[in-house]
């Protein structure tokens, strides 16, 4: 309805008379400040990935993976570790306040508190300064959280035997083992596979008995007399059943 030269009445005064279509600002307004997420930006993306995803895949093709043996439930000598980015909290748990009645504490909370605090940190600390000298909630948060993880990190690494954990994992090989044989069951009666392993391929306790090259002789006096770790003593048989033993470990391994 129009009253009066150039005047227009509409229901309410908040809403304009012309509605002006919602266009995108021109991005050459901006020169290298800003640009449209499709194709520009997606497709620079896609590149870094595509350059990052083929190096992976060349580094696990020129690479053995660190893989060790088969886990062996008898050998209650090996020493576990998990991944290097999880060597932080493995050595918060060997800490008193984090460990027996307070395994939940080092494995639970005091993680939980840590990564819900980097979490919370953009809502705590809102303002618009982007300089780290004008953000020190969430600066101080951050670079707490990433010393107590270098800290804890160098700690499990300085105080783990790499040498002897690489020994605990090696991949030896196997042979297969007759279990029904009377040598393999005077080695169970004297407690041997304790050490030595259920597929005598050995453990942490106990070297492998498989190809050691040794005669029949040299083993039997190695179990009676004992050598390195293992002590005298052990055996507990009969010279027959000694015998045996030796004659059988002599012949593992060998084709």
């Amino acid at each position: 309805m129009h009253r009066g030269k150039g005047m227009k009445f509409v229901g309410d005064s908040r809403v304009p008379a012309e509605r002006k279509p919602n266009i995108p600002k021109d991005y050459s307004e901006y020169p290298g400040k800003t640009e449209a997420f499709w194709p520009n930006f997606l497709l620079k993306e896609w590149l870094v990935g595509s350059v990052f995803l083929i190096g992976f895949l060349c580094l696990t093709v020129a690479h053995q993976p660190p893989l060790e043996r088969m886990a062996d439930p008898t050998d209650t000598g090996y020493i576990p570790l998990p991944d290097w980015y999880f060597l932080f909290l493995y050595q918060l748990l060997k800490y008193e306040f984090a460990a027996g009645p307070y395994t939940v504490i080092g494995a639970m909370i005091m993680p939980g508190l840590a990564f819900g605090a980097l979490m919370l940190a953009p809502f705590l600390d809102r303002g618009p300064e982007r300089r780290p000298s004008k953000r020190p909630i969430a600066v101080g948060m951050m670079l707490l959280g990433v010393a107590a993880t270098i800290f804890l990190t160098w700690e499990s690494v300085v105080q783990t035997d790499w040498e002897a954990k690489k020994e605990m994992g090696k991949i030896v090989e196997e042979v297969p083992i007759d279990t029904e044989a009377e040598g393999y069951a005077i080695l169970e009666a004297n407690t041997c596979l304790s050490c030595h392993g259920n597929n005598l391929a050995g453990t942490s306790s106990g070297v492998s008995l498989i190809g050691t090259g040794l005669t029949a002789e040299e083993i039997a006096d190695i179990a009676v007399n004992g050598q390195g770790n293992m002590p005298a003593g052990i055996f507990k048989g009969t010279d027959e059943e000694l015998q045996i033993l030796a004659e059988f470990v002599s012949t593992l391994g060998e084709e």
